[in-house]
């Protein structure tokens, strides 16, 4: 070190290493625009939300395990990389439910969503469709089927349906879907009554929230989400009017548990678009929801929020596509939080993936702005994993045989 020779640097050296911030970039944008993955969106997420919000996306059924399995099952997966085939550039778009994607995943249905930000199902949509993928909007959704198709108007829309005892309100939703462009109905199968989300229970979750002294502190810590919420049409279930409970009570009491293989050919009948089953996780299943009718499946343990000890996901795939066969569209949910989870799936049999709580750590982190920060996230590690991997394709990366996992 003796013999290094010093000299002052000139001010062209030094010019290029001034970086600055764009003038006029909000404190949102960012925020966001230091992101650099989905865990970092949750981490801004969990700042900037109230607890039971953030706990209410965040948690899962009893102990959790059956959503702690569906993270490792994904990480213990290995993706082998192509040498000497390199792919400069890797085309992501796709076919699912007789349209296009042009990405390999769709938005989730999820509910309470103005409960994680005042923009809500309309951040998501208009995130959606401009990102060129599905949203889903759930029963349980804050904003109507008529809202998020003015919020989206050109975007791809999903809907999806927990059938109520009321089969007459259930007809009454899928009418107005179908009549609002939705071209897909998602049917969820795993919900006849609600899980054990302890999160939950220990918060004293209820739509809307209620003050106590507990929220009045949380509201001192969080002013920006609580004056949007005071300020901004109050929060209902856009499909369940006059509704206020506690969770598991609104759910028992306006789902129907005797739900049968009879109700699912009461919605094929009732549904004119493209009919996909949410909730399989078996062969037995798989059988039963192709033999009523079903276009298409999502395989799913609703992100380990229902049945503690339930399946993983990404373990049951292989059973599933075994009993329905090459024919059958198969999307994967539950877990996903990375680009390689995507592609985890996709080479190990699924059509499309959607995903939930990326999205909604993206909306809660900056509504519009965090879902479109989310998307691009995932984008970005789904082109590169496929560069890596020698794919140009998603035929390519279904057909590649490029996945190792422990469990096959």
């Amino acid at each position: 070190m003796s013999g290094l020779r010093r000299r002052l640097p000139q001010p062209s050296e030094l010019l290029p290493l001034m970086k600055f911030s764009a003038p006029g970039l909000g404190r949102r944008a960012h925020r966001l625009r230091g992101a650099a993955d989905v865990a970092d969106l949750r981490s801004i997420a969990r700042r900037r939300t109230p607890r039971p919000a953030f706990d209410y996306v965040d948690g899962a059924a009893g102990n959790e395990l059956t959503a702690r399995r569906t993270r490792e099952a994904f990480e213990s997966t290995e993706l082998l990389p192509r040498i000497l085939h390199g792919t400069a550039e890797a085309d992501l778009s796709t076919t699912i439910a007789g349209g296009p994607s042009a990405l390999p995943f769709g938005i989730a249905p999820t509910g309470f969503t103005r409960f994680m930000h005042a923009e809500g199902e309309d951040a998501g949509a208009a995130a959606a469709a401009r990102a060129g993928i599905p949203f889903t909007l759930s029963t349980m959704g804050t904003r109507s089927v008529e809202q998020v198709a003015q919020a989206a108007p050109g975007g791809r829309r999903w809907f999806q349906l927990y059938l109520w005892r009321d089969r007459e309100k259930s007809r009454g939703l899928l009418d107005r879907a179908w009549a609002n462009g939705y071209d897909t109905l998602l049917v969820t199968v795993d919900t006849p009554v609600a899980g054990q989300r302890l999160r939950d229970v220990r918060n004293g979750m209820t739509i809307p929230p209620r003050l106590s002294a507990r929220t009045v502190l949380d509201a001192s810590y969080r002013p920006e989400w609580w004056f949007n919420f005071l300020s901004t049409d109050p929060l209902t279930f856009a499909s369940l009017s006059g509704t206020t409970h506690d969770l598991p009570t609104l759910i028992n009491s306006m789902f129907d548990p005797t739900l049968s293989v009879a109700d699912l050919e009461w919605v094929r009948a009732n549904w004119p678009g493209r009919l996909v089953v949410k909730g399989v996780l078996t062969a037995q299943d798989t059988r039963l929801a192709l033999d009523a009718g079903a276009d298409g499946l999502v395989v799913s343990n609703h992100g380990g929020r229902q049945l503690d000890r339930a399946p993983v996901s990404l373990k049951a795939l292989g059973e599933v596509r075994a009993e329905a066969g090459t024919g059958v569209e198969i999307i994967l949910d539950s877990g996903i939080l990375s680009g390689a989870d995507i592609i985890s799936a996709l080479a190990l049999g699924a059509d499309f993936t959607l995903i939930g709580r990326a999205y909604l750590y993206g909306l809660m982190a900056g509504g519009r702005e965090g879902v479109t920060r989310a998307i691009e996230l995932l984008t970005a590690e789904v082109r590169t994993a496929m560069q890596l991997m020698g794919c140009a394709t998603i035929a390519d990366v279904k057909a590649s045989g490029q996945v190792r996992a422990p469990w096959l």
